[in-house]
């Protein structure tokens, strides 16, 4: 898993907002690894930087989880940028919100690589995306960062771990001259598409979508109902540490006890927190949790108080899962017929079992290069242990800004997007304007009241004190030593 610290470092940098449409919550931390890769953006109106929209039956927001590797620089401009990019495909002036994503995507791919400033980088990112709508959510997700419904208490996942391993994955590599060892493209990557990694992307005979790795995304539409009460989107360092349906009922308790959203995302980061770095990767990596609560014209008071109702009836969230595990289309990745819908979370009618169909007690964590963990943690000891870990408050900062990004030429124009971390990682040429407030809403902070947001973790940053354009004192590289784990 690389590197790891001495201690890790604990500090979270969370942020909460909304509008009538919908709350969120959201919380990230470094953890035992040297330098923080992740990125997120939440954008309560994804048209503000064009025509904001005042119609809130028609208004979109935007919120994306970007799990780096190999260094930050991917990720921290996908969580600047990724937003404008879409929103600027001729697809998405068209209402097809499915195709500017999948353009928006490889836009952003495009926009990287025709950047000098990005000339020689080899880091790459993850991209989990939702667009929410008052009627329906779309989802876009290239890697293994993932986006999951919560329905009454029943997770439905909305996204496709993208794993090297995976059949239609793999006979993509193998069919790009690449090859899967160990779980990992050509033994060296964990994950098979991501925006960057251009390492992987250099057969100039191959459309984007046929290279080793791709960025092209797996796109999912999901109508709104009544049942639907909120979307948690999270970076691995989450899901290699819990469940799908293990994250949904520890957030829905933690609604139904009334907890700020973001509270409960730095309660879920305690808990996957690893007491030391000795694990091989698990609870050591860098963490992101989002939540967004889908209101269904109510009021946030009433979304809680319906939740609380539904928990109290016994309507969840222990309630068993109803949802078989997302089977993305696609040549790209479709799975082996002759098996069984994909899990990533190993479970099947409540009986945990092995790769081998055994049946095992405790719980398995799937690993990132397929190794199976059994661990002894139960669900109640996870939720009763909440927080524990947690001491003080927590800082909670966030940097707003607007601009717009033309992912066809190297001379990028518009507002600057807020960069918690480096200012210089928006596109060469950007000029840096003031912020634009969404109408009706109510985003809050504890230094700001944006309506977008899009916040970027530096390396070794770790949050202390703040101001409004800073989320995060350095870390004195004396506090920590660097020690190789495993």
């Amino acid at each position: 898993m690389g590197q790891t610290l001495s201690e890790p470092v604990v500090e979270k940098t969370s942020s909460e907002g909304g509008d009538d449409c919908v709350i969120y919550g959201v919380s990230a931390m470094q953890g035992w690894r040297i330098s923080m890769e992740d990125a997120h953006s939440t954008v309560l109106d994804l048209e503000a930087h064009i025509k904001p929209q005042s119609d809130a039956n028609k208004r979109m927001s935007f919120f994306g989880v970007f799990d780096g590797h190999g260094g930050e620089k991917v990720a921290l401009f996908a969580g600047d940028n990724v937003h404008r990019i879409v929103s600027s495909q001729e697809a998405f002036r068209k209402g097809d919100l499915e195709l500017a994503l999948k353009n928006g995507f490889l836009a952003t791919d495009r926009a990287i690589l025709e950047d000098p400033k990005y000339e020689e980088e080899v880091s790459g990112c993850t991209a989990s995306c939702a667009i929410v709508r008052r009627d329906k959510v779309i989802v876009a997700n290239a890697g293994d960062s993932r986006t999951v419904l919560g329905v009454k208490g029943r997770a439905k996942p909305l996204s496709f771990d993208h794993k090297p391993q995976n059949e239609g994955e793999k006979a993509r590599i193998c069919a790009a001259g690449g090859f899967v060892d160990y779980g990992r493209v050509n033994g060296n990557l964990a994950l098979s598409r991501a925006l960057g990694d251009f390492e992987f992307k250099k057969s100039a005979d191959l459309s984007p979508e046929q290279q080793i790795v791709t960025a092209y995304p797996d796109v999912t539409t999901h109508e709104i109902s009544e049942d639907d009460e909120f979307l948690v989107l999270a970076c691995d360092g989450i899901w290699d540490c819990q469940s799908s349906q293990a994250v949904i009922e520890f957030v829905r308790r933690g609604i139904a006890a009334k907890q700020e959203l973001h509270r409960i995302c730095e309660n879920m980061m305690d808990n996957c927190l690893a007491s030391n770095s000795e694990t091989g990767g698990v609870g050591c990596d860098n963490m992101t949790m989002m939540i967004v609560g889908l209101l269904n014209g109510k009021t946030k008071e009433q979304w809680y108080d319906m939740i609380a109702e539904r928990v109290a009836k016994g309507d969840g969230p222990c309630a068993p899962p109803e949802y078989a595990e997302f089977r993305g289309p696609g040549i790209h990745h479709s799975l082996d017929d002759t098996t069984d819908d994909y899990d990533p979370d190993m479970t099947s009618s409540g009986i945990t079992r092995g790769l081998a169909g055994f049946a095992r007690s405790g719980r398995i964590i799937l690993l990132g290069d397929g190794t199976e963990v059994l661990t002894d943690m139960n669900e109640e000891e996870m939720f009763d242990n909440a927080g524990i870990q947690s001491s003080g408050q927590h800082p909670r900062v966030e940097d707003v800004s607007e601009d717009s990004v033309d992912p066809h030429s190297t001379g990028k124009e518009g507002n600057a997007n807020e960069n918690t971390a480096n200012g210089d990682n928006a596109p060469a040429g950007e000029a840096k304007d003031a912020d634009t407030t969404t109408p009706s809403s109510n985003s809050t902070e504890t230094k700001s009241s944006p309506s977008t947001t899009s916040t970027s973790e530096n390396a070794n940053a770790q949050s202390t004190a703040s101001s409004d354009k800073e989320t995060a004192a350095s870390t004195s590289s004396d506090s920590n030593k660097v020690k190789e784990s495993s």
